[in-house]
């Protein structure tokens, strides 16, 4: 191997940094003034909690939205305040986040594997439809990477069987579908604010639906039961605390005046790249036009075929690039299903039949995207300039150039 690649101590293609989160005084300012006023919890969710809800809601044109501690008890909420009950099915992809899939566990229903599509790594709604039984109840498609899920056709299969559509739009804040932001078009959507996300505040939660009637329930659910217009010991459902706080609403209020920009400047980074990227043998951008508007780029993904870098494995290929500068991973190791909790079935589900065997599950699209395929470009990286992302192409190139005699 040429020993001028990085990882080798040559010089690095990529030397700028990409800070994150990006902050300035008057976010400071904001959650400086929650502190000194004193008023740091809010156990009726009112005030400057109650006012981000709204501002949050009106950015992705939902009637309600509803804040809570996380993105994974979004989920949970939601799934509950649908209706489920002990032992019913709920289709989930295998290649997201393991909360997606966990948080059916925890509402004692039983996770089922519907694969993804090798173009978008989406739930495919074809295998969507293949998955459902008379049991099935749900449907949580992710928006995985802020790419828009072919919602129309998932909302046809949903509408068909009866099924109930939470989005987990975790990486897709301000991104859309048809012009329709991601989170508003299935019965309600989820959103995480943990520190990676591409709005933040460390961690927090937020589901937005146009349903009346799910919205108080949830509101009920992430407030230990109570109900609008009941007394503060008063508790009619099996919720908890999972309120967040003034200085959690204060800092997410201030950066939400910047996620449109910082949308458009991903989106319009990724759709850059992706020429820059077609234009290399072995690396194939994931597809658009499958009715996305704005993507998100919460991450930039790419496939990667290592019979173009002398059969160099993924793994060390991601390890060069990184070592190149950019803000790079290998993406999952392994499909959900593989994890020992679900191998070993180590929960506490007391709903689910004996007969279920995730040890059988197999995904062929999902497998060859963890094991062989994607690579990733974190966000922060995505709103960078027209000049990063040429930067990042290079390292690419690099790579290739140098690995053709390498035998390691």
């Amino acid at each position: 191997m040429k020993k001028h690649l990085a990882i080798e101590n040559g010089p690095k293609t990529v030397e700028k940094k990409f800070p994150w989160p990006i902050y300035d005084e008057s976010d400071v300012e904001a959650v400086a003034e929650i502190t000194r006023s004193g008023q740091w919890g809010n156990p009726n969710c009112d005030g400057l909690v109650k006012r981000f809800e709204e501002e949050f809601a009106a950015s992705c044109g939902s009637k309600y939205a509803l804040s809570c501690v996380n993105g994974s008890v979004a989920l949970r909420l939601a799934l509950i305040a649908c209706g489920v009950r002990p032992g019913d099915e709920v289709i989930v992809p295998p290649y997201t986040f393991i909360a997606t899939a966990s948080i059916v566990l925890e509402a004692n229903c039983v996770p089922v594997f519907a694969d993804i599509d090798p173009d978008t790594y989406n739930l495919a709604p074809a295998e969507v439809e293949r998955a459902i039984t008379e049991r099935t109840k749900a449907i949580i498609p992710v928006h995985f990477a802020g790419q828009a899920c072919e919602m129309d056709e998932i909302m046809a299969i949903a509408d068909k069987h009866g099924l109930r559509v939470i989005e987990d739009a975790a990486h897709a804040h301000g991104a859309a579908y048809r012009n329709r932001k991601l989170g508003s078009i299935g019965d309600a959507g989820c959103f995480s604010f943990q520190s990676s996300k591409n709005l933040t505040s460390g961690e927090g939660g937020m589901i937005v639906t146009d349903d009346e009637e799910l919205y108080h329930k949830m509101n009920s659910l992430r407030n230990v039961g109570r109900v609008h217009g009941g007394q503060w010991y008063e508790h009619h459902f099996l919720g908890c605390n999972y309120r967040i706080t003034q200085l959690q609403a204060a800092l997410l209020s201030s950066q939400l005046k910047r996620l449109e920009e910082q949308t458009l400047t991903r989106h319009e980074n990724g759709t850059y790249l992706n020429t820059l990227l077609k234009q290399i043998e072995g690396i194939e951008p994931l597809a658009r036009d499958k009715g996305e508007t704005i993507h998100s780029y919460h991450i930039y993904i790419f496939k990667y075929d290592k019979r173009y870098f002398n059969n160099l494995p993924k793994v060390k290929f991601a390890e060069m690039l990184a070592a190149e500068g950019v803000p790079c991973f290998m993406g999952y190791p392994k499909p959900l299903y593989k994890q020992p909790l679900f191998q070993e079935k180590n929960f506490m589900c007391y709903a689910i039949p004996e007969e279920v065997d995730y040890t059988r599950v197999f995904c062929p699209v999902t497998e060859k995207a963890c094991s062989e395929e994607a690579v990733w470009i974190l966000q922060h990286a995505m709103l960078g300039s027209k000049q990063d992302m040429e930067d990042f192409a290079s390292a690419i190139r690099k790579i290739q150039d140098a690995v053709k005699y390498y035998s390691g």
